[in-house]
């Protein structure tokens, strides 16, 4: 059984990102979606390693001592993380990990984990980036202005990706998503042990033909 891909998912504020995991993650049953760590409290609903992994600051610092975090961030006096060790538990079983973080975040896990594979999304123009936010009807005009801002800054690191997904049409982003990720699991790098195996088992299957 190949080990699974490690895929970071970021793309803007109203890119469509979040639906296209959801839809992914009901489509097909190999993907797994990386579950953060945090400091801040449980809300009403919550369970402990379904939404999140509740961790008191002692705790979460101990796991960023101990590089047990493949990246992690302060927000609003909270703590959010990757945790190392469930993303390689879920990997070695042959799941495809998903993780959602914003560009910050994605770098590092790629410093930590150079295999990991990299996509952005965006819709397809920046007036539909920007109709998509008006359209969700719960949030200021100043807020959407800064989101704007906010994808501007984001838009200077998107050669920094391996692949650019632009969300026009949801199906068809699932797709070419799952594609990607299976096209990954394909590559001679990540089938090492395979190869070895087959030279093994030929060298050994000609040895028999020349008894």
């Amino acid at each position: 059984m190949n080990k699974g891909v490690l895929t970071v998912v970021s793309g803007f504020s109203g890119s469509g990102k979040g639906t296209i995991m959801k839809a992914l993650l009901k489509k097909y049953d190999n993907y797994a979606l990386s579950i953060s760590a945090t400091t801040r409290s449980p809300r009403e609903g919550e369970r402990n390693g379904r939404e999140y992994f509740f961790k008191t600051k002692e705790e979460f610092q101990r796991l960023i001592e101990e590089d047990q975090l493949i990246e992690y961030a302060q927000y609003v006096e909270n703590y959010y993380g990757t945790p190392r060790e469930y993303v390689e538990r879920c990997l070695d079983d042959g799941k495809d990990v998903i993780l959602e973080i914003e560009v910050q975040g994605a770098r590092k896990v790629k410093e930590k984990i150079p295999e990991a594979v990299l996509i952005f999304v965006t819709p397809p123009s920046a007036e539909e980036l920007r109709a998509r936010l008006v359209g969700r009807g719960t949030e200021s005009m100043e807020v959407i202005e800064s989101r704007l801002s906010r994808a501007n800054e984001e838009a200077v690191v998107m050669p920094d990706y391996d692949y650019l997904l632009v969300n026009d049409d949801l199906e068809q982003c699932v797709e070419a998503m799952h594609g990607i990720i299976q096209a990954e699991r394909c590559k001679m790098r990540r089938n090492e042990t395979f190869q070895r195996k087959i030279k093994e088992e030929l060298k050994e299957f000609l040895k028999g033909e020349e008894v």
